[in-house]
């Protein structure tokens, strides 16, 4: 029944006749009025769920109307709305409600088309970085940026890649790899590096970029089609000595030999994770292997084909073909993407976008000589009284150097300008959801008629479905109706007589409800209403 009358109030609120002008006022309840827009919102929507001309009544539709409307009130007078339950539900529902608006959907549209095309070509690049400490200060900004600066010169210069990954990059696998990752394609990377990589030509160098690792510069070393992705199972022998290699060469023999796969991964597998499962591995691309078992995986060519042994740092391995994952076209592959895109960082980017446009929307300004005092080393140490000047306006709303003091309270300290940014832009996005109710229309209509059914929810609990299951009272309604049900056992009509009792209360109630208000129905508009409908018929 709750997810009932939830649906009903989230029907009624998507409604797309929000722009009606209709502002002549059809109910008066004591001195609250409804116009005709508000009752034809409710109305028009349900209609579509009506078969039966009897039920599209206009008279019977407007009584079920004022009906609700009052059951609302008595909710709010009872301040049901105050409860602590109440109040968790609708700011969860809120924030999902919310969750869209903090969106640019064109923005995101394009995102999941770039990841699309992006998996269909896999790069190879090569990157030296150099590392941010942490609680990092501008001079230390400073220090890694002319660091990695005089780096990528040096590349320009005619200087190898490889030799000045090894002498400069903070990464620790550069001493193995000399800053070469292989191939990979979207989704592998953090964004930012993605976007570096597919944004510099064959052959050229990127300018420096900075994500949370540190500084960053890469080298385009070539591309390819994209293989897609692979699944297999594999057998591994964890000795790296002479005695694992002879141990997987006796497997290989089994293998040609003809006994199956998953039994010899089952019986010498090292990997305790897959030889239970016959040696099966989660699916993969480019750049999630080590390269020679990539290698390995993506040469074999047909559906059962398993490799020759071979060796990567974790042992011996040979490999099973078990099943391909071409990329497909991009209407059979949106859904799989657009998921991606929004589970993974790059999500931010769209909600960045409607970041960007609000601060050029709204009016922003920052109070210089209030900042000044923030920067102090003790200002966590330093009593909110002292902290009480205007640090940030944004419209009309005030931010004190205490509500940045808040802020930071507990979290972890980068720089002093990265923290001041992030107050901003967190304030900005509170201002907008604080005045969405207030600037869009059909945002605050949806989240009022939620609000609506969720008192009305808790208030038919206390008034109608726990006093039909009290058993004593269920009983004493029977009783008094028993010759209408034939004498039939109670038991073995419960539920019909439940139902009636629920509906009597009801009636009870509404009565009750109709004597302690005032309900006026303007008669003129309600006639007009009327023939409005029969012209539309």
């Amino acid at each position: 029944m709750r997810k009932i009358i939830l649906l009903i109030a989230f029907t009624i609120s998507s409604s797309n006749l929000l722009s009606q002008k209709d502002t002549k006022i059809l109910v008066t309840i004591n001195d609250n009025e409804f116009s005709v827009a508000d009752f034809k919102k409710v109305y028009e929507k349900n209609l579509d769920a009506i078969d039966n001309e009897e039920s599209k009544n206009l008279d019977k539709n407007l009584d079920l109307y004022v009906n609700y409307k009052l059951k609302v009130k008595q909710a709010y007078d009872l301040k049901l709305d105050t409860l602590k339950s109440y109040m968790t539900e609708i700011e969860t529902y809120k924030t999902q409600l919310i969750a869209p608006y903090l969106q640019d959907k064109e923005y995101l549209t394009s995102l999941i088309k770039e990841a699309y095309d992006r998996t269909k070509t896999e790069i190879r690049a090569s990157h030296i970085l150099v590392r941010l400490p942490k609680n990092y200060t501008s001079k230390d900004t400073l220090s890694s940026f002319l660091k990695i600066q005089k780096a990528r010169q040096r590349v320009l210069s005619g200087e190898s890649f490889a030799k000045v990954a090894k002498e400069v990059s903070e990464d620790p696998s550069v001493s193995v790899n000399a800053g070469d990752l292989g191939y990979f394609s979207a989704f592998k990377m953090l964004y930012d590096f993605e976007d570096a990589a597919y944004s510099t030509p064959n052959g050229g160098v990127s300018g420096i970029f900075k994500t949370r690792y540190g500084y960053h510069f890469l080298q385009n070393n070539g591309t390819r089609t994209s293989k897609g992705e692979r699944q297999v199972a594999h057998i591994l022998i964890s000795d790296t000595t002479l005695i694992g290699k002879n141990k997987i060469n006796e497997v290989f023999v089994k293998l040609n030999e003809g006994v199956l796969f998953n039994k010899l991964s089952q019986q010498y597998s090292n990997d305790v994770n897959t030889k239970s499962k016959g040696g099966v591995l989660p699916r993969f691309g480019s750049g999630r292997m080590v390269k020679s078992f990539e290698t390995a995986a993506f040469s074999l060519n047909n559906i059962g084909d398993y490799s020759k042994p071979f060796k990567t740092k974790y042992g011996w391995h040979i490999v099973k073909l078990l099943k391909k994952f071409p990329i497909l076209p991009f209407v059979e592959m949106e859904k799989v993407i657009s998921d991606k895109v929004r589970n993974s960082g790059r999500a931010k980017l769209s909600d960045n976008a409607v970041l960007n446009r609000l601060k050029n929307e709204y009016s922003i300004t920052v109070t210089e000589s209030s900042k000044k005092l923030l920067q102090r080393k003790d200002l966590r140490s330093l009593s909110k009284d002292s902290l009480n000047n205007t640090l940030l306006t944004i419209n009309e709303k005030r931010l004190l150097q205490s509500d940045f003091a808040s802020f930071i309270k507990n979290r972890r300290l980068t720089s002093f300008n990265d923290m001041m940014q992030k107050f901003i832009d967190a304030e900005i996005l509170t201002y907008f959801k604080e005045n969405l109710v207030n600037t869009d229309s059909n945002f605050a209509y949806t989240l009022s008629e939620y609000e609506d059914g969720l008192l009305l929810f808790e208030l038919m609990q206390q008034k109608i479905w726990n006093k039909s299951s009290d058993t004593i009272a269920l009983k004493k309604y029977y009783d008094t109706r028993k010759k209408s049900y034939n004498s039939e056992d109670l038991n073995s009509i419960k539920g019909k007589v439940m139902n009636d009792f629920q509906l009597y209360l009801d009636q009870e109630w509404i009565g009750q409800l109709r004597s302690e208000n005032e309900v006026k129905i303007n008669r003129k508009v309600l006639k007009k209403l009327k023939s409005y409908y029969r012209k539309e018929s």
